[in-house]
């Protein structure tokens, strides 16, 4: 059974940083594109960041290039996002998702298989 669980979401000052984990289990991790969404308070869920298989492409929503990075450690089936810069309107809660293909980065939450049970971030102004 494919699992996913996000970590590291919190309370946070404007400015402040934090360092998001989802840790993989169940799959082949190394056959799996991973992304980052959020879910913003009474709003959709939105693309934030995604990395191929091997690591080596990533792809950001323009509301955080420069500040957040993608991420994967495939020894320990773990993909991570450093959050630099925070904002208020980085609020929300953060989902991590992996969708098996081919080594691409994808950028479209249809197109992913499974999904973590998300983690709280607030950012006060």
């Amino acid at each position: 059974q494919v699992h996913l669980q996000e970590s590291g979401g919190g309370l946070v000052q404007a400015g402040g940083s934090l360092r998001l984990s989802c840790a993989a289990s169940g799959l082949s991790f190394t056959n799996y594109p991973m992304g980052w969404f959020r879910q913003p308070p009474g709003k959709a869920r939105e693309f934030v960041a995604a990395i191929n298989r091997s690591g080596g492409s990533t792809k950001y929503a323009d509301s955080v290039k420069g500040r957040f990075t993608i991420s994967r450690d495939n020894a320990k089936n773990t993909v991570y996002l450093q959050m630099n810069s925070l904002k208020p309107e980085d609020t929300g809660v953060y989902y991590c998702g992996a969708t098996w293909g081919t080594n691409v980065v994808v950028t479209i939450g249809a197109e992913y298989d499974y999904w973590g049970q998300g983690t709280q971030v607030t950012v006060s102004s």
